[in-house]
Protein backbone atom coordinates (compact mmCIF):
# COMPACT_ATOMS: atom_id res chain seq x y z
CA UNK A 1 0.00 0.00 0.00
CA UNK A 2 1.49 3.80 -0.56
CA UNK A 3 1.61 6.71 1.38
CA UNK A 4 -1.25 7.95 -0.16
CA UNK A 5 -3.44 4.99 1.32
CA UNK A 6 -1.98 4.34 4.81
CA UNK A 7 -1.61 8.31 5.31
CA UNK A 8 -3.32 11.29 3.32
CA UNK A 9 -6.86 9.20 2.66
CA UNK A 10 -7.22 8.16 6.90
CA UNK A 11 -5.99 12.07 7.59
CA UNK A 12 -8.65 13.09 4.73
CA UNK A 13 -11.62 11.46 6.14
CA UNK A 14 -10.64 12.04 9.60
CA UNK A 15 -10.80 16.12 8.17
CA UNK A 16 -14.19 15.70 7.02
CA UNK A 17 -15.90 13.67 9.41
CA UNK A 18 -14.64 15.50 12.48
CA UNK A 19 -18.11 16.96 14.56
CA UNK A 20 -17.14 21.00 15.01
CA UNK A 21 -17.44 21.14 18.77
CA UNK A 22 -17.77 25.09 20.12
CA UNK A 23 -15.39 26.50 22.24
CA UNK A 24 -18.04 28.14 24.67
CA UNK A 25 -19.66 25.03 25.54
CA UNK A 26 -18.60 25.56 29.15
CA UNK A 27 -18.23 28.88 31.44
CA UNK A 28 -15.75 29.40 34.42
CA UNK A 29 -17.70 31.86 37.43
CA UNK A 30 -14.81 34.65 38.10
CA UNK A 31 -16.08 34.03 41.94
CA UNK A 32 -15.71 30.47 42.44
CA UNK A 33 -13.99 29.49 39.58
CA UNK A 34 -16.74 26.49 38.99
CA UNK A 35 -17.34 25.79 35.32
CA UNK A 36 -21.25 25.93 34.68
CA UNK A 37 -22.76 24.25 30.97
CA UNK A 38 -23.42 26.99 28.59
CA UNK A 39 -27.32 26.30 29.21
CA UNK A 40 -27.49 26.18 32.85
CA UNK A 41 -25.98 29.49 32.31
CA UNK A 42 -28.32 31.16 30.61
CA UNK A 43 -31.22 29.11 32.36
CA UNK A 44 -30.15 31.03 35.57
CA UNK A 45 -29.78 34.14 34.06
CA UNK A 46 -25.85 34.06 34.24
CA UNK A 47 -25.74 33.68 37.92
CA UNK A 48 -23.49 30.93 39.27
CA UNK A 49 -25.32 27.99 40.69
CA UNK A 50 -22.52 27.22 43.08
CA UNK A 51 -22.22 30.22 44.49
CA UNK A 52 -24.70 32.73 43.29
CA UNK A 53 -22.40 35.28 41.74
CA UNK A 54 -23.96 37.40 39.28
CA UNK A 55 -22.28 37.67 35.96
CA UNK A 56 -22.06 40.70 33.92
CA UNK A 57 -25.15 40.86 31.27
CA UNK A 58 -25.19 42.57 27.66
CA UNK A 59 -27.80 45.05 27.40
CA UNK A 60 -29.42 42.55 24.88
CA UNK A 61 -29.88 40.20 27.62
CA UNK A 62 -30.96 42.51 30.11
CA UNK A 63 -33.96 43.55 28.19
CA UNK A 64 -34.62 40.04 26.96
CA UNK A 65 -34.64 39.07 30.69
CA UNK A 66 -36.97 42.45 31.64
CA UNK A 67 -39.49 43.11 29.16
CA UNK A 68 -42.30 39.99 28.75
CA UNK A 69 -41.71 37.86 25.30
CA UNK A 70 -41.67 39.60 22.08
CA UNK A 71 -43.53 42.87 24.47
CA UNK A 72 -41.08 45.59 23.44
CA UNK A 73 -39.56 47.72 20.93
CA UNK A 74 -36.35 49.20 20.89
CA UNK A 75 -36.34 53.17 19.60
CA UNK A 76 -33.99 54.63 17.38
CA UNK A 77 -31.92 57.30 19.71
CA UNK A 78 -30.19 60.36 18.52
CA UNK A 79 -26.31 60.76 16.79
CA UNK A 80 -24.71 63.51 18.57
CA UNK A 81 -21.29 64.46 16.55
CA UNK A 82 -19.30 61.26 17.01
CA UNK A 83 -15.73 63.07 17.87
CA UNK A 84 -16.31 66.75 18.86
CA UNK A 85 -12.91 67.01 20.66
CA UNK A 86 -11.24 65.04 17.64
CA UNK A 87 -9.48 63.29 20.70
CA UNK A 88 -6.55 61.21 20.89
CA UNK A 89 -4.72 59.28 22.86
CA UNK A 90 -2.89 55.93 22.63
CA UNK A 91 -5.31 55.86 19.69
CA UNK A 92 -7.98 57.97 17.65
CA UNK A 93 -11.26 58.77 19.81
CA UNK A 94 -13.03 57.49 16.57
CA UNK A 95 -11.38 53.78 16.05
CA UNK A 96 -12.28 53.05 19.64
CA UNK A 97 -15.93 54.28 18.66
CA UNK A 98 -15.27 51.81 15.69
CA UNK A 99 -14.12 49.38 17.61
CA UNK A 100 -16.61 49.02 20.32
CA UNK A 101 -19.25 49.47 17.76
CA UNK A 102 -18.05 46.26 15.33
CA UNK A 103 -17.91 44.42 19.03
CA UNK A 104 -20.91 45.21 20.55
CA UNK A 105 -23.24 45.91 17.65
CA UNK A 106 -24.70 49.11 19.36
CA UNK A 107 -24.31 52.45 18.11
CA UNK A 108 -23.22 53.58 21.49
CA UNK A 109 -23.34 52.71 25.53
CA UNK A 110 -27.08 52.59 25.97
CA UNK A 111 -30.35 50.77 24.44
CA UNK A 112 -33.76 51.98 25.40
CA UNK A 113 -36.91 50.32 24.31
CA UNK A 114 -40.72 50.57 25.60
CA UNK A 115 -43.15 47.67 26.17
CA UNK A 116 -44.62 45.09 28.91
CA UNK A 117 -43.02 44.02 32.14
CA UNK A 118 -45.54 41.43 33.53
CA UNK A 119 -48.28 43.31 31.35
CA UNK A 120 -47.09 46.56 33.41
CA UNK A 121 -45.87 49.07 30.95
CA UNK A 122 -42.14 50.69 30.89
CA UNK A 123 -39.81 52.46 29.24
CA UNK A 124 -36.02 50.77 29.96
CA UNK A 125 -32.92 52.25 29.61
CA UNK A 126 -30.01 49.66 29.96
CA UNK A 127 -25.88 50.76 29.77
CA UNK A 128 -23.74 48.47 27.75
CA UNK A 129 -20.46 48.20 30.00
CA UNK A 130 -19.09 46.42 26.72
CA UNK A 131 -19.20 49.87 25.09
CA UNK A 132 -15.81 52.00 26.25
CA UNK A 133 -16.62 50.53 29.80
CA UNK A 134 -20.27 52.14 29.74
CA UNK A 135 -18.73 55.27 29.95
CA UNK A 136 -21.31 58.70 29.68
CA UNK A 137 -20.96 60.55 27.01
CA UNK A 138 -22.93 62.74 24.61
CA UNK A 139 -24.67 59.90 23.22
CA UNK A 140 -25.73 58.57 26.73
CA UNK A 141 -27.05 61.88 28.30
CA UNK A 142 -29.10 62.29 24.31
CA UNK A 143 -30.62 58.70 25.04
CA UNK A 144 -31.41 59.15 28.97
CA UNK A 145 -33.38 62.27 27.87
CA UNK A 146 -35.07 60.29 25.10
CA UNK A 147 -35.79 57.95 27.43
CA UNK A 148 -37.45 60.43 29.64
CA UNK A 149 -39.33 62.19 26.73
CA UNK A 150 -41.07 58.80 26.15
CA UNK A 151 -42.00 58.02 29.58
CA UNK A 152 -43.73 61.27 30.08
CA UNK A 153 -45.02 61.44 26.67
CA UNK A 154 -46.79 57.30 27.39
CA UNK A 155 -47.55 58.22 30.53
CA UNK A 156 -45.41 55.10 32.15
CA UNK A 157 -42.36 54.27 34.41
CA UNK A 158 -39.01 54.93 33.09
CA UNK A 159 -36.85 52.49 34.63
CA UNK A 160 -32.83 52.63 33.78
CA UNK A 161 -30.18 49.80 34.70
CA UNK A 162 -26.89 51.10 35.44
CA UNK A 163 -23.42 49.87 34.85
CA UNK A 164 -20.60 52.11 33.81
CA UNK A 165 -16.63 53.85 34.46
CA UNK A 166 -18.13 56.86 34.63
CA UNK A 167 -17.90 60.12 32.23
CA UNK A 168 -16.17 59.26 28.61
CA UNK A 169 -13.03 61.22 29.15
CA UNK A 170 -12.50 61.39 25.24
CA UNK A 171 -15.06 63.78 24.93
CA UNK A 172 -13.95 66.28 27.42
CA UNK A 173 -16.17 69.01 29.25
CA UNK A 174 -19.17 67.42 26.72
CA UNK A 175 -18.67 64.26 28.91
CA UNK A 176 -19.33 65.97 32.17
CA UNK A 177 -22.89 68.30 30.58
CA UNK A 178 -24.25 64.75 30.51
CA UNK A 179 -24.54 65.21 34.45
CA UNK A 180 -26.89 67.81 34.99
CA UNK A 181 -28.79 66.91 31.97
CA UNK A 182 -29.71 63.23 33.10
CA UNK A 183 -30.36 64.83 36.62
CA UNK A 184 -32.98 67.35 34.45
CA UNK A 185 -33.96 64.04 32.35
CA UNK A 186 -35.25 62.96 35.80
CA UNK A 187 -36.88 65.55 36.77
CA UNK A 188 -39.06 65.51 33.86
CA UNK A 189 -40.22 62.31 35.12
CA UNK A 190 -40.78 63.08 38.42
CA UNK A 191 -43.14 66.34 37.83
CA UNK A 192 -44.70 64.23 35.52
CA UNK A 193 -45.83 62.19 38.94
CA UNK A 194 -44.66 59.36 37.55
CA UNK A 195 -42.32 56.63 38.89
CA UNK A 196 -38.57 56.72 38.00
CA UNK A 197 -36.76 53.33 39.04
CA UNK A 198 -32.70 52.48 39.31
CA UNK A 199 -31.44 49.15 39.05
CA UNK A 200 -27.34 49.64 39.66
CA UNK A 201 -25.66 46.93 38.50
CA UNK A 202 -21.58 45.70 38.46
CA UNK A 203 -19.86 48.28 38.26
CA UNK A 204 -21.89 51.82 38.79
CA UNK A 205 -18.94 54.28 39.19
CA UNK A 206 -17.95 57.46 38.64
CA UNK A 207 -19.84 60.33 36.99
CA UNK A 208 -22.81 58.04 36.66
CA UNK A 209 -23.26 57.51 40.63
CA UNK A 210 -23.05 61.11 40.87
CA UNK A 211 -25.81 62.27 38.47
CA UNK A 212 -28.92 60.05 37.96
CA UNK A 213 -28.14 56.64 39.07
CA UNK A 214 -28.91 57.67 43.11
CA UNK A 215 -31.58 59.45 41.94
CA UNK A 216 -34.21 57.17 41.72
CA UNK A 217 -37.46 56.97 43.42
CA UNK A 218 -36.83 53.33 44.39
CA UNK A 219 -33.01 52.25 44.07
CA UNK A 220 -32.47 48.45 43.28
CA UNK A 221 -29.04 46.72 43.15
CA UNK A 222 -28.30 43.60 42.33
CA UNK A 223 -26.14 41.20 44.46
CA UNK A 224 -22.49 42.30 45.04
CA UNK A 225 -22.54 45.06 42.70
CA UNK A 226 -20.24 47.52 42.57
CA UNK A 227 -21.25 50.74 43.51
CA UNK A 228 -19.17 54.17 44.11
CA UNK A 229 -17.72 57.03 42.62
CA UNK A 230 -14.20 56.69 43.43
CA UNK A 231 -12.37 53.97 43.27
CA UNK A 232 -11.77 52.20 47.03
CA UNK A 233 -7.79 52.56 46.95
CA UNK A 234 -8.64 56.13 45.78
CA UNK A 235 -10.69 57.04 48.62
CA UNK A 236 -8.12 55.17 50.56
CA UNK A 237 -4.97 57.66 50.23
CA UNK A 238 -7.17 60.70 50.72
CA UNK A 239 -8.78 59.79 53.70
CA UNK A 240 -5.74 58.04 55.01
CA UNK A 241 -7.61 54.92 56.49
CA UNK A 242 -8.33 51.37 55.85
CA UNK A 243 -11.96 51.14 54.22
CA UNK A 244 -14.02 48.85 55.74
CA UNK A 245 -14.90 45.19 54.58
CA UNK A 246 -16.86 44.65 51.38
CA UNK A 247 -16.94 48.96 50.99
CA UNK A 248 -18.43 49.92 47.83
CA UNK A 249 -20.55 46.84 47.49
CA UNK A 250 -24.84 46.32 47.26
CA UNK A 251 -25.05 44.87 50.50
CA UNK A 252 -23.21 47.13 52.77
CA UNK A 253 -25.20 50.23 50.77
CA UNK A 254 -28.39 48.45 51.96
CA UNK A 255 -26.98 48.38 55.50
CA UNK A 256 -26.22 51.80 55.45
CA UNK A 257 -29.31 52.79 53.80
CA UNK A 258 -27.91 54.04 50.52
CA UNK A 259 -30.64 52.02 48.64
CA UNK A 260 -33.63 50.22 49.18
CA UNK A 261 -33.20 46.63 48.01
CA UNK A 262 -30.87 44.46 46.91
CA UNK A 263 -32.80 41.85 44.47
CA UNK A 264 -31.57 38.63 42.54
CA UNK A 265 -31.75 38.59 39.12
CA UNK A 266 -34.02 35.99 38.79
CA UNK A 267 -36.22 37.75 41.14
CA UNK A 268 -36.17 41.78 39.43
CA UNK A 269 -38.37 41.15 36.88
CA UNK A 270 -41.23 40.09 39.45
CA UNK A 271 -39.86 42.98 41.93
CA UNK A 272 -40.01 45.39 38.99
CA UNK A 273 -43.73 44.79 38.06
CA UNK A 274 -44.76 44.98 41.70
CA UNK A 275 -43.16 47.86 42.15
CA UNK A 276 -44.80 49.78 38.99
CA UNK A 277 -48.40 48.39 39.90
CA UNK A 278 -47.83 49.59 43.50
CA UNK A 279 -46.66 52.80 42.31
CA UNK A 280 -48.64 53.68 39.73
CA UNK A 281 -50.80 56.86 39.30
CA UNK A 282 -53.42 55.53 37.24
CA UNK A 283 -54.08 53.10 40.36
CA UNK A 284 -53.85 55.90 43.12
CA UNK A 285 -56.25 57.99 41.20
CA UNK A 286 -58.73 55.57 40.50
CA UNK A 287 -58.09 54.92 44.33
CA UNK A 288 -58.71 58.13 45.21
Amino acid sequence: MSWLTEYVRPKIRTLFTRSSVPDNLWHQCPACQQMIFHRDLTASLKVCSNCGHHMRASSDERLEWTFDAEAFTRIELPKPPADPLRFRDTKRYADRLKEARDVTHMDDAIAVAHGTIDGEKAVVAVMEFGFIGGSMGAAVGDAIVAAARLAVLQQVPLIVFTASGGARMQEGAVSLMQMPRTVIATRLVKDAGLPFIVVLTDPTTGGVTASFAMLGDIQIAEPGAMIGFAGARVIEQTVREILPEGFQRAEYLLEHGIIDMVVKRTDLKATLARIISLLSVKDIRAAA
